[in-house]
């Protein structure tokens, strides 16, 4: 019992446990889940995937040029947007050689790939890629892509080394004659 003076008003706890109990009465008691903060790039990871799933087309520098699909364009020189990469790594980009890695991309009818669906394209219009990825491995390959692949002129040998690893023989054609890589051709050569 409260000595002072106020026996009928409850204690600023007891009002706050009030509090709680009414709202989780109109919530049902049920925790409403928020949505997780996005956490940090995951640059190896994108990597990794980069490497089994792009490099075969954009090669491992970004710069493009022959794949299976024919002539991949430059990552390095592109002028997508985060959301644009990811769209097209998903979708692909039909009447081309890029592939869609989102196993559903233009199946069923929510035409989520550029407002299509099978039945609207002619058959070899779209290729599915050779594996498929989760939309947020998609995310994963986009990030890798703007943090180490576009806009960042020719390829060299810290870009290779990146790639590849230290010690990666493939980097020594990017390497000076003076740091082991390949002498210059005589001039007129």
């Amino acid at each position: 019992m409260r000595r002072d003076g106020n026996a009928g008003s409850p204690s600023p706890l007891v009002r706050g446990l009030l509090v709680v109990a009414a709202l989780l009465a109109v919530t049902g008691g049920m925790a409403r889940a928020q949505p997780a903060a996005p956490g940090p790039v995951d640059l190896e990871l994108g990597k990794k995937l980069y490497r089994a799933n792009c490099a075969g087309c954009h090669k491992w520098h970004g710069n493009g040029g022959g794949g299976y699909g024919g002539d991949a364009l430059s990552l390095r020189h592109t002028t997508l947007d985060r959301d644009q990469i990811i769209t097209t790594i998903g979708c692909g980009r039909p009447g081309t050689g890029m592939p869609y890695h989102l196993r559903d991309a233009y199946e069923g009818d929510e035409k989520k790939c550029y407002g299509l669906g099978q039945k609207d394209l002619s058959p070899g219009m779209v290729l599915a890629a050779n594996a498929f990825l989760r939309q947020s491995e998609i995310g994963v390959i986009a990030d890798y892509v703007l943090a180490r692949v576009k806009g960042r002129g020719e390829p060299g040998y810290d870009d290779c080394l990146e790639f590849f690893g230290a010690g990666s023989r493939v980097c020594n054609i990017f390497k000076s004659p003076v740091e082991g890589g390949p002498a210059a051709p005589p001039p007129g050569k």
